[in-house]
């Protein structure tokens, strides 16, 4: 197999990142504003990250967070914002974050076009 041919097959085994924005419905809009304002410190923001790891491949990562970086990105969400790097963006491109509340618990839950498969908890996902 040529060198040409092994970089063939690999862009052709590559995941397809999604396209389109990311987007917060209004339930997790208002959780993460009543998340933020308890808090008590101006310019809190609920960053979603998307790392290796987990029993899919990919996990997602929530923190409160009053930082924003040079490549972040800020989603307005209501009352508040999200941020999400620059790295973990094309992984959530498309998708939406969602706060569900069942009779389990409550949780923030991505509805991703993306993932090809997600583990039983939800957190982690495969392309």
């Amino acid at each position: 197999m040529t060198d040409t041919a092994v970089n063939d097959q690999a862009a052709e085994d590559a995941p397809v990142l999604g396209t389109g924005p990311f987007t917060v419905s209004d339930s997790a809009a208002k959780r993460v504003a009543a998340l933020t304002e308890s808090e008590g410190v101006t310019g809190t923001r609920l960053r979603v990250t998307v790392s290796g790891g987990g029993c899919s491949g990919f996990q997602y990562g929530f923190d409160l967070d009053t930082a924003v970086n040079d490549d972040d990105i800020i989603i307005p969400a209501g009352d508040a914002e999200v941020v999400i790097d620059e790295v973990s963006l094309p992984f959530v491109a498309g998708a939406q974050l969602d706060y569900v509340q069942e009779l389990v618990g409550a949780y923030f839950a991505i509805k991703n076009p993306n993932a090809s498969s997600t583990c039983g908890c939800g957190v982690s996902f495969s392309l």
